[in-house]
């Protein structure tokens, strides 16, 4: 259905998901997607834990290169960490290498301290949680106008706040969505929301049963930037 970006991250699923990952993208599959995957820096004891961490991955992913290498969740105490470890240099040794085709961030602070991270490395893409809920929430609107000022693509996650904006919408907000001409899903106008927005690279969105994948594939093929009428965004907002 065209899509090829794939995520995992050390710590996923007890630490299976590498694992799963790599025996899914065996053959000439691993060619066809962008591979993505994170650093927990605080996972790591030292700098030579953290080197370890990372060619375990690649052990895992049964790969000689990720495409898309993200320090996992950066916060004011683990940025520190990830300086204090001289991680950068060792992801641009990494990236000088082929080892790593692109390096980025995920972020779960406060805006003022994202965009003091955007200025302090030459970053290749950074990923936040963004949906209609947050728009003020960590790096929110500020951070996603404020990266695409610098040229840094973004990923989005959460698009549907863990689920909550497609299975647990109340029901006074069901109403509006029901009076609108355009019929949607819950799902559907949160995906649309997300995509509408020309500073959004991709979206991440995580799915509990095949018909949720292919609803979300459905509503993406046809979302498109800046496709949203006036009258649906308000109806969204």
């Amino acid at each position: 259905k065209g899509c090829n970006y794939v995520d995992t991250a050390y710590m996923y699923h007890k630490g299976e998901s590498e694992v799963a990952v790599g025996e899914a993208l065996k053959g000439t599959y691993r060619d066809k997607v962008f591979l993505a995957d994170k650093m927990p820096v605080w996972l790591a004891k030292d700098e030579e834990q953290m080197k370890k961490i990372f060619f375990e991955q690649l052990g895992r992913l049964k790969t000689d290169h990720i495409d898309f290498y993200l320090v996992h969740n950066i916060t004011v105490p683990i940025w520190a960490r990830a300086k204090r470890f001289n991680l950068m240099d060792f992801l641009l040794k990494q990236q000088k290498e082929g080892r790593i085709k692109h390096i980025g961030f995920s972020f779960h602070d406060e805006v003022d301290f994202f965009c003091q991270v955007l200025e302090e490395f030459p970053w290749d893409f950074c990923q936040i949680q963004f949906n209609y809920m947050d728009t003020h929430f960590q790096a929110g609107l500020k951070g996603l106008m404020k990266a695409a000022s610098m040229n840094i693509p973004v990923i989005v996650m959460e698009p549907l706040k863990g689920g909550k904006l497609a299975d647990k919408v109340p029901t006074g907000i069901m109403k509006k969505f029901e009076e609108s001409e355009v019929k949607r899903t819950p799902a559907s106008w949160a995906l649309r929301w997300v995509a509408n927005f020309p500073e959004v690279l991709t979206i991440l969105n995580g799915v509990h049963s095949f018909n949720q994948l292919e609803e979300n594939l459905a509503t993406l093929s046809d979302a498109r930037e800046n496709a949203l009428t006036e009258e649906e965004k308000n109806l969204i907002t």
